[in-house]
């Protein structure tokens, strides 16, 4: 009888151990995919504990902000004028002209 207690309770300990390793183990592996995803950790009681914004990186985000619409507007005018381009040269009179200069170009006999 004593030997049949032992080893119930000698189970439940393994029992236990596994369930606190399995929790344990899935709490590392969802705090690592927040930090892999830029989700913001939280503290025991609630409050923010990830990312911490210095002023230094306010104003970085505020630079590269003003940078990237800048550039969205650049490009904005690159493709208006691609599309002038493209507008040119399709068009019936540009193709009639450059024959017209192949034709001016053959040798005369």
């Amino acid at each position: 009888m004593n030997g049949e207690v032992y080893s119930l309770v000698q189970g439940a300990i393994v029992l236990t151990a596994l369930v606190c390793a399995a929790g344990i183990g899935g709490w590392i592996y969802t705090t690592r995919m927040r930090i892999k995803h830029g989700y913001p950790l939280s503290g025991a009681w609630g409050q923010s504990v990830y990312p911490k914004a210095t002023t230094e990186e306010v104003e970085r985000i505020k630079l590269l902000s003003n940078e990237n619409a800048q550039l969205r507007a650049e490009l904005g005018s690159v493709k208006d004028r691609l599309a002038t381009i493209e507008r040119i040269v399709t068009d019936g009179g540009y193709a009639l002209t450059h024959q017209i200069e192949a034709l001016r170009e053959l040798p005369k006999n």
